[in-house]
């Protein structure tokens, strides 16, 4: 490999005997892995876990495959699957992904969630955002509000308001040059040092969104201790955090001068690279009194989501109810107005109101659980490949009129119309494919 100008002298001087090794990694194969996610009911098992990870599985999955497509598996590098494993949410906290696009470690910290409290997954690309989104819907969360902001202005919403806060910070990527090439293409000497004046500009307003107690997980893609130790150091000589200590599993290595935090070289960690620091916040961020969102639905569809929800539900959605425009969402519950922020997704987009009538959207058969619908019907693989193709489906026998939740191998692929034996397709126009 053809490694930019410099960055071998420099990783021979922090590595010292140990540079050899770590520079011959790179002319191994990158390594594939996924996560099986617990938010679905399917039995279906797979091979090779990784070691001492819940859902953590090396290989790869296809994404035409009924797996993906239902969102039963996320693939993921196994050393980008330790950042929210560090983070480790409990069920009912209030969790900031303040860099979150493609939704790897957004998806993983809404696995630990496990449905209770809230998430906010923060991307400041528009084009990204939406990526998010679709990953997002795909895994089935419910309690996930996606955002298109910069760190300034959430920080003005959201000040001391969230227990964890995790920043995959942008950095100058050199964990990922096995696996993405093209990323030294920007590399040079400097740009870690650029690149630690941006984390530490968002940083600085990530900390003021940080509830009393709360807790930080900063992580990058790369080694340089610019944008790694010292970014952390810089966060314990201005701030008021105490830095926890990291179980180096798998091959992680302790930080440079900083044994608490943990780094992982392809070297020693089968993946590609990671750095992980966790700090606990021991200052005062003085939170304002929140405007709480709340429902705007008429009576008229507040009527027409309760008869769906009885006549196809076998579980009531806690949550705050409102629609954009005819589209109605579902917030999760003790969310503040953000009605000064750009929404990429609004919590769980529930449908549509039509006239006297609701549609039920994709995104809530992603997101029920088969045993929480009462209408549903399995198709096989055969099936499967015509269905997202945007074909209809002749079904065996004939079945009564109405909506049900499409199954695959026991997941939930959206909604749709049963017409005696016909199943009428409903598969997003976007994400179709032969």
């Amino acid at each position: 490999m053809q490694f930019p100008e410099g960055f071998v002298e420099k990783y021979k001087e922090i590595l010292g005997d140990e540079a050899r090794d770590f520079l011959a990694s790179f002319e191994g194969e990158a390594v594939s892995a996924f996560r099986v996610n617990p938010l679905k009911e399917s039995p279906v098992s797979f091979p090779d876990a990784i070691p001492q990870t819940p859902w953590g599985h090396y290989g790869k999955v296809s994404g035409k495959s009924p797996e993906h497509v239902t969102g039963l598996v996320y693939s993921q590098e196994p050393a980008a699957q330790m950042v929210a494993q560090v983070a480790q949410p409990s069920p009912g906290m209030k969790v900031l992904d303040l860099a979150a696009a493609p939704g790897g470690k957004s998806t993983q910290l809404a696995a630990y969630l496990a449905g209770e409290g809230l998430l906010v997954s923060n991307e400041i690309s528009s084009k990204r955002a939406k990526i998010l989104v679709e990953n997002m819907e795909r895994f089935g969360a419910r309690n996930v509000v996606v955002t298109n902001e910069s760190a300034d202005r959430l920080a003005k919403v959201f000040k001391g308001y969230f227990d964890l806060i995790v920043l995959d910070a942008p950095c100058s990527g050199e964990g990922m040059f096995r696996k993405q090439p093209d990323a030294m293409d920007y590399w040079s000497l400097d740009y870690p040092s650029q690149c630690a004046s941006l984390q530490r500009e968002i940083l600085a307003d990530a900390v003021t969104m940080l509830a009393e107690g709360g807790r930080l997980v900063y992580s990058t893609c790369t080694w340089a201790p610019e944008e790694n130790e010292e970014i952390v150091k810089w966060l314990l000589d201005e701030y008021e955090f105490e830095l926890l200590p990291i179980e180096q599993i798998n091959g992680m290595t302790a930080g440079i001068d900083l044994s608490e935090t943990a780094r992982m070289y392809p070297h020693h960690f089968k993946g590609e690279g990671q750095f992980v620091a966790h700090l606990q916040f021991k200052g005062h961020n003085q939170a304002p009194k929140y405007k709480a969102s709340k429902s705007n639905l008429s009576r008229e569809q507040v009527s027409l989501w309760q008869d769906f929800v009885q006549k196809h539900l076998k579980i009531s959605l806690s949550g705050i109810l409102q629609t954009f425009g005819d589209q109605l969402y579902l917030l999760p519950e003790s969310l503040p107005d953000l009605g000064k922020l750009k929404i990429a997704r609004n919590g769980l987009h529930l449908g549509i109101f039509k006239k006297k009538r609701f549609e039920p959207s994709f995104a809530l058969g992603l997101a029920l659980k088969p045993s929480q619908v009462k209408t549903s019907v399995e198709i096989g693989q055969d099936d499967f490949s015509k269905y997202v193709a945007g074909e209809t489906i002749q079904l065996a026998e004939a079945l009564p009129n109405g909506w049900y939740q499409v199954l695959v191998q026991g997941n939930g692929l959206g909604f749709a119309k049963v017409t005696g034996n016909i199943l009428k397709n409903y598969y997003p126009k976007g994400l179709r494919f032969k």
